[in-house]
C-alpha cells in the first residue's frame, strides 16, 4: 500500500472501525501475544466516556493510522493519557504522525482538557524528535520497565522503560512551537557544542556506544547524547541496545529526581545520533 491521495480524519466510533483498529495495532506492532493489544470492547467504552479515538484515511477510505487516549487524573485535573499513536510503514515520515496529534490536541481543548501525557522510548530519536522539537512536550519523569516484557517485533529483548511526555496545549511553548515560531527552541549546531555533557561516546563496529557518564554535573543545561537507529539496533545487535537501555535509564534517573526536566532534542541525521538536553 502506498500513500494516495488527501488524508481525512474523524472519529472511530463504529464496531467495524474498531475492529480495523485492533488490525492496525497487530499489523503496526507486530504483537504476537494478545495480552499487548487494546481490544474492541475497551475501545468502545473509553469512547464512550471521553477517551479520543481519531483515525487517518486515505483517498480510498481506508483507515491508515490512528491516535488513542483515555481520560484520567493528574494532580486533581482531567487530563487525557495518549496510549497508542500508529501509521502504517507507508504513511510514515509525511507528517500523518504530528498531524494526528494536532486532531487529538484540538479533541481534548474542546472538552476543555488542557493536557495530554504519554509515554515513548527515550532512544527513540525520531520519536524524541516530534515529542519535543516539534510538539512541545516535556519530560519530567521517567518510568522503569512500565510495561513489562512487549511481544512486539519493535520492542522485544530490551526493558520497556518509557520517558512520560507532558504536552500543555494552551502554553506559549506549545502554541510557539506549532505556529513554527520556535523562539526558545533547540539550540543550533554550533552552541549545542558549548552545553556540557553527560555521557561520553564512541562507535564500536557499526553502532555509537555509551562509554563513561558523569553523575556530579550541576550546570543549568546539560545533554545526553544516544544513537539514532535503535530498532535496528536491537534487532542486530541485542547486547548493545540492552547496553544503552541501562546506561541510559542510569543517566535519567540519575538527573531527573534533581529538579531537570528534558527539554529538547536535537537530531543530527548525518550523524545518525541526536542530543536531549536537560534543563533544570
Amino acid at each position: 500500500m502506498t500513500p494516495t491521495g488527501e488524508i481525512t480524519y474523524r472519529d472511530l466510533r463504529t464496531l467495524d472501525e474498531l475492529r480495523r483498529v485492533v488490525e492496525l495495532e497487530r499489523i503496526i506492532w507486530e504483537y504476537t501475544h494478545a495480552e499487548d493489544v487494546v481490544p474492541v470492547p475497551i475501545l468502545a467504552i473509553n469512547v464512550k466516556r471521553g477517551g479520543i479515538l481519531v483515525g487517518a484515511f486515505d483517498a480510498s477510505d481506508v483507515i491508515v493510522g490512528f491516535a488513542y487516549s483515555l481520560p484520567g487524573l493528574r494532580d486533581g485535573r482531567l487530563v487525557q493519557w495518549s496510549h497508542m499513536l500508529g501509521v502504517l510503514d507507508a504513511y510514515r515520515n509525511v507528517g500523518l504522525g504530528r498531524a494526528l496529534k494536532l486532531e487529538q490536541r484540538q479533541r481534548a481543548l474542546a472538552m476543555d482538557v488542557e493536557i495530554i501525557e504519554w509515554t515513548f522510548d527515550p532512544m527513540q530519536a525520531m520519536n524524541a524528535h516530534l515529542n519535543l522539537s516539534k510538539l512541545g512536550a516535556v519530560v519530567e519523569e521517567y518510568a522503569v520497565n512500565i510495561y513489562g516484557e512487549s511481544s512486539s517485533a519493535l520492542h522485544r529483548g530490551t526493558p520497556t522503560d518509557r520517558f512520560v511526555a507532558v504536552w500543555r496545549l494552551a502554553s506559549s511553548r506549545v502554541t510557539d512551537r506549532l505556529a513554527g515560531r520556535p523562539a526558545d527552541g533547540p539550540p543550533d549546531a554550533a552552541s549545542i557544542a558549548e552545553i556540557p555533557r553527560i555521557n561520553e561516546t564512541q562507535m564500536v563496529g557499526e553502532w555509537l556506544a555509551c562509554g563513561t557518564w558523569n553523575a556530579a554535573l550541576e550546570e543549568s543545561r546539560l545533554r545526553v547524547e544516544i544513537p539514532a537507529g535503535f530498532t535496528e539496533m536491537q534487532q542486530s545487535s541485542p547486547d548493545a541496545a540492552r547496553a544503552w537501555r541501562m546506561a541510559s535509564r542510569d543517566i535519567f534517573t540519575t538527573y531527573l529526581p534533581r529538579g531537570y526536566r528534558v527539554t529538547e532534542f536535537v537530531l543530527d541525521r548525518d550523524a545518525g545520533r541526536g542530543s536531549y538536553i536537560l534543563e533544570r
